[in-house]
């Protein structure tokens, strides 16, 4: 017979908020244009045993990709609203392979989640939880010093797109 436990933890978490006067599709498209969607031809050799030559590729890639992409806005339509909102998942492989050789439970963070959304008065938006506040819970220091890295990087990206 199997046994469950659960244990829930309280954690503080950072939240970011970056705005810019610039219009959204306007910086929707420097976003785009700077963190390239990731190839979904890296995941394939890794599943199909191509460790190095998967390594070879992720080195080349840039500090951060787009993983994933989803129009929150256009759910909106379902109860009648219209707003610009696009979740984005943002990160890089082997960023989240150095936290997740210590702590794979850091894993559910990798990539990040962010939001780029409309401001409601032609400006927009960026959200984000920080990665240092949300990975430092498991109180790793290696974790944290890969986490540190990420949120610079991830604030200079967002920042550079909301110029």
């Amino acid at each position: 017979m199997s046994t469950i436990s659960r244990h829930i933890d309280r954690i503080a978490v950072e939240h970011v908020t970056i705005r810019s006067s610039q219009a959204f599709d306007a910086v929707k498209a420097k976003l785009e244009r700077t963190v390239p969607r990731i190839d979904d031809g890296i995941f394939t050799l890794l599943r199909y045993g191509e460790h190095a030559r998967a390594l070879r590729e992720l080195e080349a890639l840039p500090a951060l990709t787009i993983f994933g992409m989803r129009d929150h806005g256009a759910l909106l339509g379902t109860v009648g609203q219209q707003r610009r909102a696009i979740q984005y998942d943002i990160g890089n492989p082997l960023t989240a392979s150095r936290m997740t050789r210590h702590d794979l439970s850091a894993g559910l963070y990798a990539p990040i989640r962010v939001l780029l959304r409309d401001d409601g008065q032609g400006g927009t938006v960026f959200e984000y939880d920080r990665p240092v506040s949300v990975f430092g819970q498991f109180g790793d220091e290696r974790v944290d010093a890969v986490a540190r890295h990420l949120d610079q990087d991830l604030m200079d990206a967002l920042e550079a797109a909301a110029a």
